[in-house]
């Protein structure tokens, strides 16, 4: 990989490292539901014109019940969801919780029979991987933290079945139509709550943690993550998803003085390890689309992508 390469490599891993710390600087004193709100509504505005061309508001309208699934599994239920979730727990279990999304979709991949039997190497990731989040739950989630993981749960199963939505009944639509139809829907579907119970005042932790969410994780990650596509490939370009949880805990903890929990050191690695075995070796070959799909929307930015013309959308 060139330079360029990695350098465009290290600022998205980055970039989709930040979000679990942002949020839970913002939820601080912004709502959960209007959190989702301003985390749409901009994105959304910026991306309208792509949305405006014939051809992709025409295979919108042919797939619009697959668009609505997609929207309401990856990002108006599990946004909301993570937001409130990151009201109790921490910045850096969020991130790791999280990293367990590529281990349900290959359980929904199976039951689904969407690429056939699994191999032993998938399987034993599985086992790795799940025996990470037994520890990670075991130790660090307890009491009121409770209703926090059966959210983040919840946030997983989403973010599984939105990529699958998009390999199975989207392929055909524009990835920049699929991703700004989204943002614009759960915009309108959140904006009674979120234009009414704006806070009257933030103070300028919160401010920041939400410009740098609206304008780098959202607006900027699109850029760079284009420009990752084209130098790398979509393949490589998804190492990121196993980048992404570290960046979360080591910026949690340097930052919020979050605490490195025996949960943390030795779940963090299996459901790494876990991830990267279950998802490998698969007995086909991957489209583009199927490989930018596999993102977890947290990781892009928090929306789910798909690939067109080579491109990958994402935030």
């Amino acid at each position: 990989m060139s330079r360029r390469g990695w350098l465009l490599f290290a600022t998205m891993g980055v970039i989709w490292g930040i979000p679990y710390l942002l949020i839970r600087v913002a939820v601080r004193e912004v709502a959960p539901p209007t959190l989702v709100f301003l985390r749409t509504a901009p994105g959304g505005l910026i991306l309208l014109p792509l949305l405006l061309r014939r051809e992709t508001l025409r295979a919108l309208l042919a797939h619009w019940r697959a668009v609505l699934v997609y929207t309401f599994a990856e990002l108006g239920i599990p946004w909301l969801l993570l937001f409130r979730s990151e009201q109790r727990i921490s910045s850096s279990l969020a991130g790791l919780l999280i990293a367990s999304v590529p281990l349900v979709a290959v359980l929904l991949s199976r039951l689904t029979n969407h690429e056939g039997p699994l191999g032993a190497g998938r399987l034993l990731g599985l086992a790795v991987g799940l025996a990470g989040v037994g520890i990670l739950v075991g130790a660090d989630v307890h009491g009121s933290n409770l209703i926090a993981f059966g959210e983040i749960g919840v946030v997983a199963v989403g973010y599984a079945v939105g990529p699958y939505v998009v390999s199975r009944y989207l392929k055909e639509v524009p990835a920049s139509g699929v991703v700004t139809a989204s943002l614009l829907l759960t915009a309108i579907v959140y904006a009674p709550v979120g234009l009414t119970h704006l806070p009257a005042h933030l103070h300028a932790e919160e401010l920041g943690a939400l410009a740098v969410l609206i304008v780098v994780c959202t607006a900027l990650a699109f850029v760079i993550f284009f420009s990752l596509i084209a130098e790398v490939g979509p393949s490589r370009a998804t190492v990121i998803t196993y980048v992404n949880p570290a960046v979360a805990v080591v910026l949690g903890i340097a930052l919020l003085h979050e605490r490195f929990s025996l949960g943390i050191a030795l779940g963090f690695p299996l459901i790494l390890l876990g991830s990267f075995l279950g998802t490998g070796g698969r007995s086909r070959a991957r489209s583009a689309a199927d490989e930018v799909a596999a993102l977890p929307p947290e990781s892009l930015g928090e929306a789910g992508g798909a690939v067109e013309g080579g491109a990958a959308a994402g935030l």
